[in-house]
Parts: structure tokens; sequence; C-alpha cells
């Protein structure tokens, strides 16, 4: 046998016992997602749509939804996720024949699909192949949702690829595999430049944004008068409504309390928050559901009482979680995706009190004050997120408990002590970018970390665009001018 076989042979063995060892250990990172799903973003996003606002539009929301569903499940101790229907307009990069030529117009099609997953990857194939896209660049990926969560690498912040051998670029030329890392250079170098992309939309945005500007006013008017009204301490939307929609939801309430009075008056003190769901959440805030009728929203303001005792039921519990947990404070984040209804979370807290009860733990009484923690009903493990707070399952063994907790004090604390200089960091730079580039405001989304979001914000100072003078702009992921004309850039935008 020559040489070249015995190296085409060992070549093929490596191959076999790499493709097995990254199928079982890779995890696919939000990176690897956004990455994954590029040949999706092409096909529909909005940039695309300029002279079809109806198509346009569909795909906007469309890809908030998706955004917040993925978001939803890269989170620790993500519960399951609620059923998402997404509808996108595809545009046909290929040429195929047009089944709904007489509907849509010429080079578009219609695409409809129901997201039940449970795990990104699973998520992302699914995307890809309801539009009927390529999934060529996802092979040996393909069963790492299989494995088991615990075994499951975290990917680092300047590398969203694992890989726990970095092979010779000669590796790639020899076996005809494609290099992930070499794919994301090339992916990055087919997006525009931030500057060329400000001088393509500018305009557009500042005539959308311009349009705006009555709508936002009364935005603005009905929001007051309702909390005023009402003695409401705010009024909140879970998604990124358009401000139109927005106006709609807020003069439906205000229907409702001519026409019912009486059972508006439940709402005072309360803040309201528009989302997907009627009921209240676990933080004591009064959801109305965007798709119910006014019947459901009165049936809700009638039960208020009654969620109020559930809701003081609860802090109860947290108070008394607190006494024997050494001090630490349990709190409720409020979340991207499905929110958790008040019911489920005092279910939980009760859960877990009577687990501490049955055991007495050695536990100073404010050996962990100044900490926090969140309680999850589908964690089989405790852990320490980045931010400084502990994540801990509601079956967790109290004695297990406590070593966790006392093993990672002096790290949580370290963490949230590195969380809070981000966060004044962040909230200097932000408001020096606001003024210094005469930006009307300056957001981002919330997916967007403090570690990405002080980079942008310096080099948009460094940059200094002219054209971004007066706009509304959102650090986001990707680029977007929304129908409102605020304008969305991501956050590692090209210079």
């Amino acid at each position: 046998m020559s040489v070249a076989s015995l190296l085409r042979s060992a070549m093929r063995v490596v191959n076999r016992h790499v493709a097995a060892h990254l199928v079982h250990q890779r995890a696919l990172s939000g990176a690897d997602a956004i990455n994954a799903l590029r040949p999706f973003y092409f096909a529909v996003h909005p940039d695309f749509f300029g002279q079809h606002p109806r198509e346009r539009e569909v795909n906007e929301n469309s890809l908030k939804r998706l955004n917040g569903y993925l978001e939803n499940l890269q989170k620790p101790g993500t519960r399951s996720v609620q059923p998402t229907k997404l509808t996108f307009y595809v545009r046909e990069i290929k040429e195929k024949e047009d089944i709904q030529k007489d509907v849509l117009p010429p080079g578009f099609r219609s695409v409809s699909f129901t997201l039940q997953t449970k795990d990104v990857l699973t998520t992302v194939m699914d995307v890809l192949k309801s539009c009927s896209l390529s999934t060529e660049h996802m092979k040996g990926l393909k069963a790492s949702s299989e494995s088991p969560k615990s075994q499951q690498p975290v990917a680092g912040h300047g590398n969203p690829f694992y890989r726990p051998i970095k092979w010779d670029k000669s590796y790639y030329s020899f076996t005809g595999f494609r290099d992930p890392e070499q794919e994301l250079k090339q992916a990055k170098k087919v997006e525009p430049t931030l500057s060329l992309w400000l001088r393509n939309h500018e305009k557009e945005a500042t005539k959308k944004q311009n349009a705006s500007v009555p709508r936002r006013e009364e935005l603005k008017r009905l929001k007051k008068e309702l909390c005023q009204k009402f003695a409401l301490e705010d009024i909140r939307w879970q998604r990124s409504w358009g401000v139109t929609h927005r106006c709609c939801q807020l003069q439906s309430l205000s229907r409702l309390s001519q026409q019912n009075p009486e059972a508006v008056l439940n709402l005072r003190g309360h803040t309201i928050i528009f989302t997907d769901q009627s009921g209240m959440n676990a933080s004591g805030h009064v959801m109305l559901g965007t798709m119910d009728v006014h019947h459901q929203w009165t049936k809700l303001f009638v039960s208020l009482p009654s969620y109020c005792s559930l809701l003081q039921q609860t802090e109860w519990l947290k108070e008394r979680i607190s006494h024997v947990l050494g001090g630490i404070q349990v709190i409720n984040i409020e979340r991207l995706g499905p929110v958790q209804p008040i019911e489920e979370h005092c279910s939980i807290l009760n859960t877990f009190h009577k687990r501490l009860l049955a055991r007495r733990l050695a536990l100073h009484p404010r050996s962990l004050q100044g900490l926090a923690m969140t309680l999850e009903n589908d964690r089989s493990s405790p852990s320490l997120h980045e931010m400084g707070h502990f994540v801990i399952p509601a079956t967790c063994e109290p004695s297990r408990l406590q070593t966790f907790l006392q093993s990672m004090a002096w790290e949580a604390r370290q963490r949230i002590k590195h969380r809070n200089q981000l966060q004044k960091e962040e909230e200097e730079v932000l408001l020096h970018c606001l003024e210094a580039l005469a930006l009307r405001n300056l957001s981002k989304e919330p997916s967007v970390r403090h570690n990405q979001m002080i980079p942008c914000c310096r080099r948009l100072l460094e940059e200094r665009f002219p054209l971004m003078e007066g706009l509304r702009v959102e650090v986001s992921h990707f680029y977007s001018v929304m129908q409102d004309g605020d304008l969305c850039i991501p956050w590692d935008w090209q210079g």
C-alpha cells in the first residue's frame, strides 16, 4: 500500500473520531445560530422588501418573534416554550417555478410554519427546512441537541465555535471540509459597512421617523392620561410593537374603561404589560393579552383581588426562604419569551420552601446578604449566572444547595461587582454617544450584552457618522429600518 493510501486511510479514521466527538460535544451558541441562519436572513431581511411595505412589515414582526424565541431557548433554566407561528415572505434567490405568481409579487413566496422546538439547533434546522433553504452547512451538528446539557461546553466570548482541536488550514484543504472560522470571516465581508448602509437608508429612516411624530405624541398622551386616570405605576410592552400598534392597544383599554368603569378600578397601583396572554406575572404586573377581547380583560380585572392575595403569599414565601438561606434574595427576571404566571411562580416557591423546611441548614443569618437567586422548575443542578445571580432548581437537595451557595458566594459577589461596573460604564458611554452624535434616541435590544454595547458606542464616537444625527438608533444584531423610522444596527457593525 502506498504512503498516500495509508495517509488517506488514517485520515478517514481520524475524521470519524473527530466527527463523533464534535457531534456529542459541540453546543450551538447564539453566534452559531446567527451564522447558521445567514441564508435565511438573506432571503427574508426587510431591507430587500422596500417596494413592498406589507410584506416588509410581516417579515419585521416575524423576525422579532423568531429572535425572541431563540433568545428564550438560550437562557439558563428555560421552561417549555409556547408554540410560535411565523409567516415570512421569502425571496426566490434561485430560479424556481412561481407557484403563487398570481397572488404574490414576482420573486416572493409566502411561508408559514409553527415552531415547537426545545433547543436552538432544532429551531435553526426547522426554519431553514420550512423555507426550503439548504442545510448543508449544518452537517455535523444535527445530533448536538441530543447530548446532555451538562456535557455541552460553553462557547467563549471571542470564539463562537467550540472546537477542542484547532486544525491547521492544510487539514481543510486536504479533506475538503469547510473551515467554520473562514466561513464566518467571509460572511462578515459580505455585510455592508455602516457608512454605506447609512447612505442607502438614512433618507428612508428620516422620512418614516418624521411621519411617526404625531403617532408618538398621541402614544405619549394616551399613556399619561391612562396612568393618571387609574393611578397606574406604569404601562409597558413585552414586545417591540410599532407606535401605531401600541396606540391601538391603549385606545382599546380606554374604550373598555368607558364601557365598564367599575371593573377598571381594580387596576389602581398596578403596572400593566401588553403581552401574549392575560393574567398576572411573577413580578405582580397585570398582563393584558393583545389577542384577547374586552370580555376577557374585564374578567381579569374582576379577579385581580384574588391575584393580589396570591402575590402576597409569594412575597411571604420569599421572605421565609431568604431567612433560611442566609439573607439571599429570591428575584424574578422578566424574560423576552413566555412570561411566568403568578400561579406557577407561587407553586415553585411553595415546593422549594417545603424542601428547605424538611432539612435544618447551618447558614449564618446574614452570610448571603446582598446576593440573589432565581428558582427554576426544570433544572437538575444549581448554577451561577454570568451576571452574578444563582439559578437554583426548585427540587434541589438542601444540603447540596448549602454547599454550592457557600462555595460560590465569593465568585457571585465578584460577578455582581463586575456587572455593576459594566452597567455604569455602559450608561456613561451611551449618554456621551447620545449627546456627541446628536441622536434623537439611543437604545439597545435586551439580548445585547454590556460588553457588546460598550465597544459599539465607543466605535460610533470614533467614527462620527453625520448621517445619524437626529435619528433614533437601536443597537441590535442586524441592519433594519423599522416601520416608525427607528434605525437598527448590529452591535458588531463593520467600519
